[in-house]
Formats: C-alpha cells, sequence, structure tokens
C-alpha cells in the first residue's frame, strides 16, 4: 500500500501512536506500506509552531530527519502538478494545506492516512 500522512497523522505516529486508529497504525507500521508525508506538512507544522497554535516535543528538524526515518517515511516534494491539480479542486475545505495534500494524494495516487471527514468530499482514497 501507498499511503500520505496527514499532518496530524504524522505527529501522532511519531509521538502518540495510540492516537492513530488502529487500522492506521498497523498501515504506517508495516514494513511493506510505502509511507510518504509532503513537504506541506512540514511547511504547516513550521507556521503553527511560529504562530504558536502548537507545540511540538522535540524541533521540526528532527521530526523530518529522525522521525521519518524511524518511521520509514519518505519526504514527498510539492511538485507544479500537485499545485495545477490543488486549482481543480472545489471548495468543499478551506485549509489550503489539507487541499495540498489532497491533491498531492490524487495525482501521486496515494490513500490519505486521516482523520479528516471532508477528504472524502473530494473523492480522495482516504485511510483511518
Amino acid at each position: 500500500m501507498r499511503v500520505l500522512l496527514d499532518t496530524h497523522a504524522l505527529v501522532w505516529a511519531l509521538s502518540e501512536p495510540e492516537r492513530l486508529s488502529s487500522r492506521a497504525r498497523a498501515t504506517v507500521a508495516n514494513p511493506a506500506t510505502d509511507a510518504y508525508v509532503s513537504m506541506a506538512s512540514a511547511w504547516e507544522l513550521a507556521i503553527l509552531e511560529s504562530l504558536g497554535h502548537v507545540r511540538l516535543a522535540v524541533s521540526l528538524d528532527s521530526i523530518f530527519s529522525e522521525g521519518l526515518a524511524a518511521l520509514r517515511i519518505r519526504l514527498l516534494p510539492i511538485q507544479l502538478q500537485h499545485l495545477v491539480r490543488l486549482t481543480a479542486l472545489p471548495r468543499h475545505h478551506r485549509d489550503p494545506f489539507d487541499r495540498l495534500l489532497i491533491a498531492t494524494a490524487m495525482v501521486e495516487k496515494l490513500t490519505l492516512v486521516s482523520s479528516d471527514r471532508e477528504f472524502k468530499k473530494y473523492g480522495a482514497v482516504t485511510l483511518w
């Protein structure tokens, strides 16, 4: 299975895996899973932390170096085709980072690991 972790799923997988659904936890832990996280999630966490909306237990650098390596998650850069797909999405969701993750998952044919029920309105394949 090929999956893209939503930002909250990444944070929980690293710091509070019990907050993930049992299905999401098993999928992320499965060595056969190709797991990705978007650079958009790093960008989102940096903004949230700088605004004081989130306090990360470890540095952003640690999350995206040691944390990803520990879980065998690969960092996926933002590509032009992700942004092009984003512009075609309907406005079901106002969060620009979530919309970019949805577009990325669609372009890359990845299943989104997210508890956000709004993603299904886009026809995105989700797992929770």
